[in-house]
C-alpha cells in the first residue's frame, strides 16, 4: 500500500515535505505522532493522528506514539491564545497508561514484527537535560530569527495578541525538535506527522536534525478537521467527545457520528474508517439516491463505534436509539445497561417513588398524579389513557385501574413513563 497515496485520497494531507513519499517507498520507515497527555483519555480530536499511525502501520511502516510528558509540562502555543495548566509527573504517568490502553485498539504493539508500534514518553529523555546542556546542545543550532518566523509564534506576538508569550512557550518548538532529534538518533525515526498547526514545530525538528547531525528527516501534516458550518469538530454542548466510555457513553459517541451532516459524513467516512475507496464511493452514491435514509451516517457511526468500543456497544447504541425515536419495545429497554439507559434519558424529568410502596403496588392514576407530578390532575391522566397516549416502559396503558408494582422496575430501579410521542419521565424507586 502506498501510504501517501492512501492519505491523499482520504483528504488527510495538508503539507508534505519534498522527498517524503520517496522515502516511504524506498524502505520501512519509522514515523511518529505526538499526543498531548493532559487528560487520561483521548478524544475524537486525536483520532486523525491515530488514524495516520494506523494507515502507516497497515502500509508496512513502523508507528511511534509519543506521549508529550515533558511538553505537557510546558504547553504548546500552537493554536492557543494563552498558556495551559501544567501537570505533575504522577498525573502524566497515569494519563499515559490510559492512553496506551486506548491506542491498543488501533495499533499492533505486541506482534514482535519489525513494524510493531511503540509508545514513548519524551519526559524520559528530557528530564535528564540540564538547562545549560539544552541551550548549548540544542539552542545554539537555531536562530531566534528562524524561531520567530513560525506562525505559532507570530500569532502570539503580533499586534492582535491579547496575551504575550512566555519564554517557556517560545522554547516549545526547540523541545519538540529535540524529540524528533532523539527519535532520529535512537530509533532511526525519519518522519514526524501531525495536524497542520504543527507544521512549524515539525519543520523545526527536521532543521535541527539537518544542522546538528547532517541528517535528512521529513514532515507530513493533515488538515485540521472542521465541520461544514465552520464550527469546531469534536465539540458538543457538553464538551469533548471522549473515547473513554465513562466520559462519553458509547450511545452518545454513536449519536455524535449519526448526527453529522451529509457533507461532513462524506469527508469523515474517509478519514475515520478503514473502508476502501470503492466501498466509500458506493456508499456515497447510494446515499445521494436516498439521503433521507442517512445510510452514510449510519455506516460511519457503526464503523467508528465498533473500532473505538465494540460490536456489542454499537448494537446497544442502535437499540437505545430505537427506543428514543419510537420504535423500541419493553424488551429492548430491559436489555440496556444502566449507563446507556441514563445516557438515552439524560435531562428527562425525574421523580422519586418509595420502593417499599411498589411492593404492594400503586394504582397508575395515583402514581402519576399524586405520588409524582407527571400529570397535573387525575382527569388529564384518564383522558390521556383514553386517547391511547400513555406508555409505561414502552407498553401502552389502556386500563386506569392498573396496579404498578416492582415488576415494572427496569434494573430494579427505574420506570419509564411516556406521555404522548415525545414527553418522557423517569420514576426512580428508592
Amino acid at each position: 500500500m502506498n501510504f501517501v497515496e492512501e492519505l491523499r485520497w482520504r483528504g488527510m494531507i495538508h503539507d508534505i515535505m519534498p522527498g517524503t513519499e520517496e522515502q516511504l517507498q524506498k524502505e520501512l520507515t519509522t514515523a511518529y505522532v505526538g499526543i498531548d497527555p493532559t487528560a487520561d483519555s483521548l478524544h475524537i480530536g486525536h483520532l486523525v493522528g491515530v488514524m495516520m499511525l494506523k494507515h502507516l502501520q497497515l502500509a508496512g511502516h513502523k508507528p511511534i506514539a509519543l506521549i508529550g510528558g515533558a511538553t505537557g509540562m510546558i504547553g504548546d502555543p500552537s493554536g492557543k491564545s494563552q498558556e495551559r495548566n501544567l501537570l505533575d509527573e504522577d498525573t502524566l504517568r497515569h494519563n499515559q497508561n490510559c492512553i496506551k490502553a486506548q491506542l491498543n485498539k488501533f495499533l499492533d504493539f505486541d506482534s514482535g514484527e519489525a513494524n510493531a508500534a511503540e509508545l514513548v514518553n519524551n519526559y524520559d529523555w528530557m528530564k535528564e537535560f540540564s538547562f545549560l546542556e539544552f541551550i548549548r546542545d540544542i539552542g545554539k543550532h537555531l536562530t531566534v530569527n528562524y524561531m520567530m518566523s513560525k506562525d505559532s509564534v507570530k500569532k502570539r506576538l503580533g499586534e492582535d495578541a491579547k496575551v504575550g508569550m512566555s519564554f517557556t512557550e517560545f522554547s516549545y518548538q526547540l523541545v519538540q525538535g529535540t524529540d524528533f532529534l532523539h527519535l532520529y538518533q535512537s530509533k532511526n525515526c525519519k518522519l514526524q506527522m501531525g495536524g497542520s498547526d504543527q507544521w512549524g514545530n515539525i519543520t523545526t525538528g527536521t532543521e535541527l536534525i539537518r544542522r546538528k547531525v547532517s541528517g535528512e528527516a521529513f514532515a507530513l501534516t493533515c488538515p485540521l478537521i472542521t465541520k461544514a458550518d465552520g464550527t469546531k469538530f469534536g465539540k458538543t454542548e457538553s464538551g469533548n467527545v471522549w473515547l473513554d466510555s465513562k466520559l462519553t457513553s458509547p450511545y452518545k459517541f454513536y449519536q455524535f457520528w449519526l448526527n453529522t451532516s451529509d457533507e461532513d459524513a462524506e469527508r469523515y467516512i474517509k478519514i475515520f474508517t478503514l473502508l476502501t475507496r470503492e466501498e466509500v464511493a458506493d456508499l456515497v452514491a447510494r446515499h445521494k439516491e436516498a439521503p433521507h435514509e442517512r445510510g452514510l451516517q449510519k455506516k460511519l457511526a457503526e464503523e467508528i463505534t465498533v473500532m473505538v468500543h465494540s460490536r456489542e456497544d454499537y448494537e446497544m447504541a442502535v437499540e437505545a436509539s430505537q427506543i428514543l425515536f419510537g420504535r423500541g419495545t419493553a424488551e429492548n429497554l430491559k436489555k440496556l445497561d444502566e449507563q446507556t439507559f441514563l445516557s438515552v434519558f439524560e435531562g428527562v424529568p425525574q421523580f422519586s417513588v418509595p420502593k417499599a410502596e411498589l411492593e404492594a403496588g400503586i394504582n397508575v392514576v395515583e402514581l402519576l398524579s399524586e405520588k409524582t407530578q407527571v400529570f397535573p390532575s387525575k382527569g388529564e391522566l384518564r383522558r390521556t389513557i383514553k386517547g391511547n397516549g400513555l406508555s409505561i416502559n414502552k407498553d401502552k396503558i389502556t386500563d386506569p385501574e392498573l396496579m404498578v408494582n416492582k415488576d415494572f422496575l427496569i434494573g430494579d430501579k427505574y420506570i419509564l413513563v411516556q406521555k404522548g410521542k415525545k414527553n418522557y419521565f423517569l420514576l426512580l424507586a428508592e
